[in-house]
Parts: C-alpha cells; sequence; structure tokens
C-alpha cells in the first residue's frame, strides 16, 4: 500500500480519494492540504464525472492533528490553508459522495458534510467538539450544519460536542444513508457509479444552485435557474435525453 498521503484511483468516470494516515485516524495536518489541492487539479484534469472521498483505517478523520501542533493564529491557518481547500472541494463541477466509517470528527466532520452525498456505516458518527477545547467550528461546518439541520439542533451538536450516531445524522436530515459496516464501500461505489452515467453538465450546475439558494433569496434563485436552465438546455446530455424520450429508449450520458 502506498504511503501518499491521499491515494487517487480513476475508474469508469469516478475519481476515488482515499485518506491514507490511518495510524493517526486520519488527522488532518499540513499534509493534507497540499495532497488534496493536488488531487482535485487531477479530478479536473482528468475529466472525472464524480468525485467519491473515502478514508483507510478505523475512522474518516478525526479532525486538526493536535500532536502536529497549531500556530499562535488559528485563524490565519484557518484562512490561507484550510478554507482554499474547502472552498475548492464546493466548487467543483461535478457531485461528490463521501463514504464515512467510524469517526467524522472536527474538520473531518466539515469535510464530509461538504458532500453532495453521505453514505455512513452504522458505526459510524459525527462530532462537532470545538466547544470542548474553547475554539468554534471551522472548514464551512457552521454553515453545513445549520443549512442542514436549523438552528436548534446545530446549535446542540455544536454547543455539546456530543457525538452524532450515523442513525440520528440520518434522522436529523444531516446524512444521505446509513448502511451496515461491511456495505459501506459497495454501497457508496454504486451510487458513484450512477452518478457517473449521468448528466453531468447538469449536476454541476444544481450542486452550485443549491449552495447559492441556501445562501440567497426566493428571486433570486428564480433569476438563478434561469441562467443555469439555458446552460443546462444547450448541453450535448440534455439533447441526447430529450432524443432518447422520443424515441423511446435510455439515454448515453456523455457528460458533456
Amino acid at each position: 500500500m502506498s504511503d501518499d498521503p491521499i491515494l487517487y484511483e480513476l475508474s469508469d468516470g469516478i475519481a476515488t480519494l482515499t485518506l491514507n494516515r490511518p495510524d493517526r485516524m486520519n488527522a488532518l495536518g499540513s499534509w493534507f492540504l497540499g495532497a488534496m489541492h493536488a488531487a482535485l487539479d487531477r479530478v479536473i484534469a482528468d475529466g472525472a464525472r464524480v468525485v467519491l472521498i473515502n478514508a483507510r483505517g478505523r475512522g474518516f478523520c478525526s479532525g486538526a492533528d493536535l500532536i502536529e501542533g497549531l500556530p499562535d493564529d488559528l485563524g490565519q491557518l484557518v484562512e490561507e490553508k484550510y478554507n482554499p481547500v474547502m472552498q475548492r472541494l464546493i466548487d467543483l463541477p461535478i457531485p461528490v459522495i463521501a463514504a464515512v466509517n467510524g469517526a467524522a470528527a472536527g474538520a473531518g466532520c466539515a469535510l464530509a458534510l461538504s458532500a453532495d452525498l453521505v453514505v455512513a456505516a452504522e458505526d459510524s458518527y459525527f462530532l462537532l467538539a470545538f466547544a470542548n477545547i474553547g475554539l468554534v467550528p471551522d472548514c464551512g461546518a457552521t454553515w453545513l450544519v445549520a443549512n442542514a439541520l436549523g438552528r436548534a439542533r446545530a446549535l446542540e451538536m455544536m454547543l455539546l460536542g456530543e457525538k452524532i450516531p450515523a442513525t440520528k445524522a440520518q434522522d436529523w436530515g444531516l446524512i444521505h444513508k446509513v448502511v451496515p459496516n461491511d456495505a459501506l464501500q459497495d454501497e457508496a461505489r454504486a451510487l458513484a457509479a450512477r452518478l457517473a452515467k449521468g448528466p453531468t453538465t447538469a449536476y454541476g450546475l444544481i450542486r452550485r444552485s443549491v449552495g447559492k439558494a441556501l445562501a440567497g433569496t426566493y428571486e433570486q434563485a428564480l433569476a438563478q435557474e434561469i441562467l443555469d436552465q439555458r446552460a443546462a438546455g444547450n448541453s450535448r446530455d440534455s439533447r441526447e435525453a430529450i432524443a432518447a424520450f422520443v424515441e423511446k429508449r435510455k439515454p448515453v450520458f456523455q457528460g458533456k
């Protein structure tokens, strides 16, 4: 097994990014930032149609690497190092899936929840324990969780700093699906395979539009839909789908 901090594999349009620091519960340190940037650059250059993020070992990600040490100015660290990676991930023009096993804590929780669809193993959990060490959630966690859960549950998760089991996270609407531990990889890959065969242009426009809609007004959403529908309607995949409907066959999407 390679000792690269993030393992990269491209197969059938699926770019799989595997956090590869199992001895440290995939804690995010300086290793993560450059490696993830490089991996996301490669995803686009390789023409991937969906990203699947998973992790080796007994946990998805335990958050920032406290053993590696933190600088005096944590705001600068977040602004200059972590935020650009998270923004790049959110801005991808293709769907993102996270397969979560074990702990998704701190920045690791934000990383998992930045995915469009989160598939979690039964024994996994989500944790924002920043307040327990006198800090505040970062890497977009406040936006991601508040928009998913609403004020009361978001504050419950962030102020109490308690584990949210996968089943509870699903009941709350925080994640897509909970599956048996031994089915996690198969379920996540099957979902990725489905999306990899779909209308990639439309998927990218949808994920961008939802992000804007959550931060905007109804009128702004209507205006954005005009632009997005124009772009989607001009895609090859849209024309193929319409032709397939008329010809009574299944469409074959090319992701263009």
